[in-house]
């Protein structure tokens, strides 16, 4: 099957529309028409580069979005055409340690997702005869795309796929970034470094947890403006004036828990997040920068030890894909989670290209590409 979808040939590089061939599904999985995918800051890190790709070039982008059950594979169970799917970036095995355990978000099957191809090496996608890597395994900017079962969800067929396309990356991981990573309680102070796609989320998850003072940060003031209507208490330009508020509200004692959701997250955001936080308080880190400048972290070893302070990584928000994405669409249908509300500007497959650039530019909370 042919199929539009936006390539990067180069890293660095830009987004071109190609049009590419799409192998039918084997068994164990699914052949998906796209309905809708988010312009998410980690499909930008692979195409300026700050995220090296480990599998060979040519490579469609998107791993975030929703679609449309069109072709089941042979001998695969339990779904059909017509089936309405979530497909969140992270494959859940169900088998591995990491699932048995109750973390889907570290299944095994997670370390192909940057490969772009299946576990034998084969590729579902090729252009011009040569084979092209999926990003995550998924390849959600291409009007058409094979999966792995793994990496489906599948959800009630009267939800917008459009608002639900993004619990598959940026709400799931903003949420649970809170509720699961930082454990927000009720009356605790916390702060969200940076209120994008990701951060809004985590504001979202920290308010419904309870949290009695909640700092939203961000240099661009509307986005500031928008975190107080999801739920922030507070809304600064800076992390030392957001430490200022809580330590005003802690006795002076600090933050319980600062989360870090800046796009392109460097050392000084992650230290001056730690030194926001009280004794025993949680750092959470979720933004991702330049892989190969990862170096050392401007960290208080005093602070660290003597203080008993915790610096947390979070992946997916620790989620359950499996389990969290029905979960949290459930919310959305109770009024209790805002999807609607997160989508700033909507974009053809052909203006990709502008949607990453409004990102850049804090235009948006969250772009989605639309396939009509």
């Amino acid at each position: 099957m042919k199929s539009r979808a936006a390539v990067l040939h180069e890293q660095p590089g830009k987004w071109q529309i190609a049009e590419i061939e799409v192998e039918p599904p084997r068994q164990g999985e699914l052949l998906v028409r796209m309905v809708a995918a988010g312009l998410c800051h980690s499909d930008d890190h692979v195409a300026t580069g700050d995220m090296p790709f480990t599998g060979a070039l040519p490579l469609v982008g998107g791993h975030e979005g929703a679609g449309i059950v069109e072709q089941v594979g042979p001998h695969t169970d339990g779904w059909q055409v017509g089936d309405h799917v979530v497909l969140p970036f992270l494959p859940a095995c169900g088998r591995c340690r990491w699932c048995s355990s109750g973390m889907q978000n570290l299944c095994d099957n997670g370390a192909r997702t940057l490969s772009g191809a299946r576990e034998d090496g084969s590729s579902r996608l090729s252009l011009d005869g040569r084979p092209v890597g999926q990003m995550a395994s998924l390849a959600t900017f291409s009007e058409y795309t094979t999966l792995s079962v793994n990496s489906a969800v599948k959800v009630s067929t009267d939800l917008d796929l459009v608002s639900a396309c993004l619990t598959s990356c940026c709400v799931s991981t903003g949420w649970g970034a809170a509720v699961n990573s930082a454990e927000v309680r009720p009356g605790d102070v916390i702060i969200v470094l940076g209120v994008g796609g990701i951060g809004m989320n985590a504001v979202q998850g920290a308010a419904h947890a309870g949290a009695r003072v909640l700092v939203a940060v961000d240099p661009v003031e509307w986005k500031r403006q928008r975190a107080l209507e999801f739920g922030a208490t507070h809304a600064v330009a800076s992390v030392e004036e957001a430490t200022e508020i809580a330590r005003a509200h802690s006795n002076g004692q600090g933050a319980d828990a600062t989360i870090v959701c800046v796009g392109v997250t460097n050392g000084a955001n992650i230290g001056a997040a730690f030194s926001s936080i009280r004794k025993a308080g949680t750092c959470v880190v979720v933004g991702l920068g330049n892989i190969l400048q990862d170096g050392n972290l401007p960290l208080s070893l005093h602070e660290l030890v003597l203080f008993q302070k915790r610096l947390q990584g979070s992946l997916f928000g620790a989620c359950n894909p499996m389990r969290d994405i029905p979960a949290l669409l459930d919310l959305y249908r109770a009024g209790k989670l805002r999807l609607d509300e997160l989508i700033t500007t909507r974009y053809s497959l052909e203006q990709i290209n502008d949607g990453f650039a409004d990102m850049h530019a804090g235009r948006n909370i969250r772009g989605v590409i639309t396939f009509g």
